[in-house]
């Protein structure tokens, strides 16, 4: 599975404050499995993207759109991992959560 879609599900979940065993329960599905569906390791359907999204109260198409959106930072690309990649992925969460918030302020 693709881990941008990973990491989307994982950031929105948090974002609501969500565990992943709570997330499980209201879609219907083991801890387990909804844990390998965030580390992309178990497909998920569109059926359980459904889900997911109603539950996170977020539309699929908030969920899949990382998966149009070019990277913003073409030298993250590389294979360094370190303090550096863990400060790209903080900067990376703050501004989706501003995204998220300037979209549910416009629906207001």
């Amino acid at each position: 599975m693709n881990t941008l879609l990973c990491g989307r599900i994982k950031e929105l979940r948090k974002a609501k404050s969500y565990t992943q065993e709570q997330v499980a329960d209201l879609i219907g599905i083991s801890r387990q499995k909804y844990a390998r569906i965030e580390n992309g390791l178990n497909s998920i359907t569109l059926d359980l993207l459904t889900k997911i999204a109603k539950v996170l109260g977020v539309t699929v198409g908030d969920i899949t759109r990382v998966l149009d959106e070019e990277p913003e930072v073409a030298y993250r690309s590389g294979t360094d991992v370190g303090s550096s990649e863990k400060i790209f992925d903080m900067l990376d969460l703050f501004y989706a959560n501003k995204h998220m918030y300037m979209r549910l302020q416009r629906e207001i």
